[in-house]
């Protein structure tokens, strides 16, 4: 089906990584289920993973633990790899244009170095 992976920093650090050690064990179970069912189930529940609109190419992984949300933002890189760039916790409807922005530079720079 899908692969996932994360997107490195020059630095060689990774923000998803991060983003999810700062989460509580129930909070990154949640994600990582989210992130399971991504990669192992064809047509993916739009509650779950989806495409943002007027994003070049940026796609959300939705994870809800209670009443917190968190997103993992990413794109494909190919037709099966999907990379995540980066994570937060949404605090309103729209999510934040920076963050949007965040994962269009990162997906830049991936693509220009790999």
């Amino acid at each position: 089906m899908r692969s996932i992976n994360f997107y490195r920093l020059p630095n060689g650090k990774c923000p998803v990584e991060q983003f999810l050690n700062s989460l509580t064990g129930k909070q990154a179970q949640k994600v990582t289920w989210v992130l399971q069912l991504i990669e192992s189930i064809e047509k993916v529940p739009t509650q779950y993973f989806k495409k943002l609109v007027s994003t070049d190419g940026i796609w959300e992984a939705r994870a809800k633990v209670g009443s917190d949300d968190f997103r993992l933002l990413g794109f494909f890189d190919g037709g099966a790899l999907v990379i995540l760039t980066n994570g937060f916790s949404k605090k309103s409807q729209k999510t934040p244009d920076q963050e949007i922005e965040l994962a269009e530079r990162r997906r830049k720079d991936y693509l220009a170095r790999r």
